[in-house]
């Protein structure tokens, strides 16, 4: 697979730096103002090494909805994991990766006829049915696919209720479901659920578990030959939470309900893989003071470059609350805050009535747990760009990956890792480079500087200074492969009078 984008390469820390020394070094670079992800491949790894351990009965169908980031998904391909899609879009992302069809199921019970027939087109045989009008598309459109009914069981807690959409009532509608299947001639394997997204009830497995026992039995009963159990999705994510003791739940129950080891049993998840992998870096763009009448600070508005319209949009459909923490906690007085978005909208706040020191402009927060829903779900709204995502790796995690398809060698990037995702972050397009380095300017315009992505590989430290009232010989001083450099004048806090200095000449400078 060829690479068409920097960031979708991984980079290879070496033994003493860590994801959040790299982090702290892209923002305390002087290049970085964008907010940006950190996703930890090695925390990927841990979590698939952790399901074969706890789960080894089930076979993990990443849901690519949660966080379809291409290296995301690349990493999970080069481990072995099946994949839930739903929809043709999704399809395509998973084949485009070289993936065998028979990896993926179509796990959306209400499906355009567009995307069936793209599925039937394109090999993928297993999806899942929740009513008879599906029935009767896949009658027409697939008729050979292998089908499953999904059936409803929610969680008494959950982040996302699921089955107020999705799935049948198992005994209630179930029954004839799985006999109208029987009557147009389609081939019923077997039976999934979803017990709601980010379940906080493990004993909502079991019940579902137990239900799905009853479909199955009577789908043998109809002449079916019942083979497949999909438990769906909903596990935690966080690294906060104790994944074991939902696995307890399901291994028991798959013991009581499921014991036979010709069942093949497949589960969907999604935020279980990415939630903790990835840490976002916000930066504080402005701020307002609210003073009481005796003149003291009684509460502080921070505006950050992300918000509910971006990576925090769970905010907005399941009231998720999250929590920030300055990279660097000024010794000051705590006093009652609140963080907003960037966007116009007044709904676009992260956190109200919650207790910060006094925060100065350009100070980093970091959200930690934040690669589920959203990535994927983030836009670009009032002209707000979404985050890039930058991936790193263990050099043990590099072994791993590197030969297994779809990764291949060319997708990593080896040595002087921090300084190699400092490059110009915000400029735009900017070619890959090996350091950083900041070139002070003097003259025409006071406290003056300018973000350098790499000096010329002729360039000494000692020519660092550059007269600003002659700009005529400032090619001399252009890094290798740049195209823009930002000046930024240091006496502008606001940030509304931006200068740039175009090199037009790309590669080695004379």
């Amino acid at each position: 697979m060829k690479l068409t984008n920097l960031d979708e390469r991984i980079h290879v820390l070496d033994g003493e730096t860590t994801p959040s020394s790299v982090l702290r070094a892209i923002c305390q670079s002087g290049i970085q103002e964008e907010a940006f992800y950190i996703c930890d491949a090695d925390d990927i790894i841990f979590k698939f090494k952790q399901w074969k351990l706890l789960l080894p009965r089930v076979i993990p169908h990443y849901a690519v909805k949660c966080n379809d980031s291409t290296v995301v998904l690349e990493i999970l391909a080069a481990l072995g994991t099946g994949f839930d899609c739903a929809s043709k879009g999704e399809i395509n992302k998973i084949l485009d990766l070289e993936v065998d069809p028979n990896r993926i199921i179509f796990a959306h019970p209400c499906k355009p006829a567009s995307h069936i027939r793209h599925a039937a087109a394109l090999g993928v045989n297993l999806t899942t049915y929740d009513n008879a009008t599906e029935l009767h598309k896949i009658k027409t459109l697939h008729p050979t696919c292998n089908l499953v009914l999904r059936m409803r069981c929610d969680a008494s807690s959950s982040c996302s209720q699921l089955g107020i959409k999705y799935g049948c009532d198992p005994i209630a509608e179930g029954p004839y479901l799985l006999q109208l299947a029987r009557d147009l001639g389609l081939n019923v394997v077997g039976v999934s659920f979803h017990v709601g997204s980010g379940c906080k009830e493990p004993a909502a497995f079991r019940r579902a578990i137990s239900l799905a026992r009853d479909l199955f039995d009577l789908g043998t009963e109809l002449g079916f030959n019942m083979t497949l159990l999909d438990i769906g999705g909903g596990f935690p994510g966080d690294n906060n939470v104790n994944f074991s003791e939902c696995a307890d739940v399901i291994n028991s129950s798959l013991d009581d309900f499921f014991p036979s080891p010709e069942i093949q049993v497949i589960a969907e998840p999604g935020r279980y893989f990415v939630c903790s992998a990835f840490t976002l870096a916000t930066n504080i763009h402005s701020k307002r003071e609210v003073r009481s009448p005796d003149g003291n600070i009684s509460s502080v508005m921070y505006y950050i470059n992300d918000g509910v319209y971006g990576s925090f949009n769970a905010k907005l459909y399941e009231d998720a609350i999250f929590h920030g923490v300055p990279l660097d906690t000024p010794k000051a007085k705590l006093l009652p805050s609140s963080i907003w978005g960037p966007t116009c909208d007044g709904i676009d706040k992260i956190e109200e009535n919650v207790l910060f020191p006094l925060m100065e402009l350009g100070t980093w927060i970091i959200y930690s747990n934040l690669g589920a829903y959203s990535v994927p779900v983030a836009s670009p709204f009032n002209g707000f760009p979404v985050p890039k995502v930058h991936t790193v790796s263990s050099h043990a995690a590099w072994m791993l990956l590197r030969e297994r398809l779809p990764l291949s060698p060319e997708h990593f990037v080896e040595g002087n890792t921090p300084a190699n995702l400092c490059m110009g972050l915000d400029l735009g397009g900017a070619a890959p480079i090996s350091e950083v380095a900041r070139l002070s300017l003097s003259g025409a315009i006071p406290d003056l500087s300018i973000s350098r992505t790499s000096l010329d590989s002729q360039g000494s430290s000692e020519n660092n200074a550059h007269d600003m009232s002659d700009m005529s010989d400032m090619s001399g001083y252009a890094p290798m492969m740049c195209r823009r450099a930002s000046v930024v004048d240091n006496s502008d806090i606001s940030g509304t009078s931006p200068l740039f200095i175009e090199f037009i000449q790309v590669g080695p400078m004379d």
